[in-house]
């Protein structure tokens, strides 16, 4: 299995928050699967920690790497499949992640509902 962890994902697996059910983080931790961590998601949580609305305690980049996480750049290709996703969702984020894991065949592990009106793969916290 191919993994994308949406940003809240991955926070609540690096805190080991309850919110991330037993069986995803089985998933998760399983050597058969593989989980990627957007750029777009580093980018945002870096925002909101320097804007003071999120406590990150811990170096993302260092936490990704020590996880066996894949970093996942973006593209050309994913920004222009990002910019053309239909308005259901505004976050640009989101809207990022949703177009990564279109391109990239991943499934999307969020807890976002406005995501499942796109056409992507979706695992959600159980």
């Amino acid at each position: 299995m191919r993994l994308l962890l949406d940003s809240h994902v991955l926070l609540w697996w690096l805190d080991s928050d309850v919110r991330l059910g037993p069986g995803l983080r089985e998933v998760i931790r399983d050597a058969r699967t593989f989980v990627h961590i957007s750029a777009a998601s580093i980018w945002e949580l870096e925002i909101k920690a320097a804007l003071g609305r999120l406590a990150v305690t811990f170096d993302l980049n260092e936490d990704v790497s020590a996880n066996g996480f894949l970093p996942l750049a973006i593209s050309a290709e994913h920004a222009v499949t990002a910019a053309r996703l239909p308005r259901h969702h505004r976050d640009p984020f989101d809207r990022m992640l949703i177009g990564q894991s279109q391109i990239e065949g991943l499934v999307l592990v969020t807890e976002d509902p406005k995501i499942a009106l796109y056409d992507v793969p979706l695992l959600r916290s159980f």
